[in-house]
């Protein structure tokens, strides 16, 4: 039975609460509801279609409804759709991490499986805590976080997370961590200046922070890169590389984020792989499974893994998991994913998209209002600010990116923002003629809401 959309507009208001979104805004609009996608675009319930500019959430990676993803999802289903890993091994998620242990970092070798980017950063934390009191080192109990780092909404992963507007109202719930200030050459914290001549000052300061706490760390988490929720903040080249020398120096696991930023985003399978970074453990999500299911999985060294091997009495398991840990529907659709990747040479694709994109954005970069552009790969970031000399951002209450995002909506674009930083995160198969309507609808929002 078909319903009509202003059925579905009033039951989304009447029964669902949203994530991300103040409510009462929300039951003043009329809400678009997606009821199906085809390639880089979503289609709304009367028909309209819109490009996805945020890869929905940042996971779509081949485009919507893909025939070849379909296939692998309806075999997977006809033959089981899901079956315990406690206590039974499972063949899809067997063969995936083999496939995920072969194109990761080198040094990567065992693969822990969860169902999301908060839940595998909340694993590596743990992880890394128990490692250390295998090793005899029960007092390393702190982790050190960027400013404007995000890294999930459980407990532990906000815990890790430096964004108050989203992890203020529940610090009584939070441990405590290290805060190192974030590369953030636009609004450097440690009001450096100009990026070229402050011989990354932040490295630094993080090194400082390392020789003080030094005794009490379990870990360093980032994400490499960039720092996709923080307003997609783009790392200068060298800092990951520097931050993995420290790890080292000091004694500290370096755990990396790769829920946003691995899976072909940045133009290399892995962001960490542009500085030949090998993480201690790494998370990932996201582009994992190409946008269908939720599927996530944290990766650790032979070393932390054998931490964890002894006789049952002692105790040593590592007493984490999830009802839906390694889902064979899921597996089934991030091995098929990554066999795309290799038949359609993506990574070259989104480097060609990548140039591309670096070209439409710079005709962003001189717009009175726009204080800051930053990509990496293809991911952007276009700082919106009230005043481009003094830097001075809109006031929050105006919903600037809000407006803008909604206003792109009359071009056929949705987008979502961060604040006042408008995001291009668009899925990785997306075409050259796509990634410029893409840019254009948002270049025409922000002429007519800035």
């Amino acid at each position: 039975m078909a319903h009509t959309t202003t059925q579905l507009q009033n039951w989304d208001k009447q029964y669902v609460w949203h994530p991300f979104t103040q409510m009462q805004d929300w039951l003043a609009e009329e809400p678009v509801v997606i009821v199906k996608g085809e390639g880089s675009w979503l289609i709304d319930s009367d028909g309209k279609r819109y490009l996805d500019g945020v890869a929905s959430m940042w996971t779509n990676v081949h485009g919507h409804s893909h025939p070849a993803l379909n296939k692998a999802l309806a075999e997977q289903a006809a033959k089981i759709e899901h079956s315990t890993l406690l206590g039974l091994a499972g063949e899809q998620s067997i063969l995936l991490a083999k496939r995920l242990v072969e194109i990761a970092p080198p040094g990567l070798t065992r693969v822990f499986y969860s169902d999301n980017g908060s839940t595998a950063v909340e694993v590596g934390l743990k992880m890394a805590y128990q490692y250390h009191c295998h090793k005899g080192e029960p007092g390393r109990t702190r982790f050190l976080r960027l400013q404007h780092a995000y890294h999930g909404d459980t407990v532990g992963a906000m815990s890790v997370g430096g964004i108050p507007i989203y992890h203020a109202t529940f610090s009584p719930l939070l441990f405590s961590t290290i805060e190192a200030p974030a590369p953030y050459c636009y609004r450097c914290p440690l009001d450096k200046g100009d990026p070229a001549d402050c011989g990354m000052a932040c490295l630094g300061e993080l090194e400082r922070l390392m020789q003080e706490h030094r005794e009490q760390l379990a870990g360093m988490l980032l994400e490499p890169l960039l720092q996709g929720a923080g307003g997609v903040i783009v790392h200068p080249r060298g800092y990951l590389k520097g931050v993995r020398e420290l790890c080292d120096r000091y004694g500290v696991l370096l755990i990396t984020d790769e829920v946003a930023t691995g899976f072909g985003r940045t133009g290399r399978m892995f962001a960490c792989e542009h500085e030949g970074v090998s993480p201690d453990i790494m998370a990932i999500s996201k582009g994992l499974c190409a946008g269908y299911l939720p599927l996530a999985a944290t990766l650790a060294t032979e070393e932390i893994y054998t931490a964890f091997l002894g006789n049952y009495a002692e105790l040593k398991t590592f007493f984490h998991g999830h009802t839906f840990t390694g889902n064979p529907l899921a597996c089934a659709v991030a091995l098929k994913s990554l066999e795309l990747f290799e038949e359609n040479d993506l990574l070259t694709s989104v480097q060609h998209r990548s140039k591309q994109l670096a070209v439409l954005l710079a005709r962003l970069a001189d717009h009175p209002h726009v204080g800051d552009v930053r990509q990496c790969g293809l991911a952007a970031g276009i700082e919106l600010v009230e005043d481009k000399s003094t830097k001075e951002p809109y006031p929050w209450e105006l919903k600037t990116g809000i407006r803008v995002c909604q206003a792109a909506r009359k071009h056929g674009v949705f987008s979502r923002p961060l604040g006042n930083a408008l995001v291009v995160f668009p899925p990785l198969a997306i075409s050259a003629d796509e990634l410029d309507l893409l840019l254009s609808g948002l270049e025409q929002a922000v002429g007519e809401i800035c």
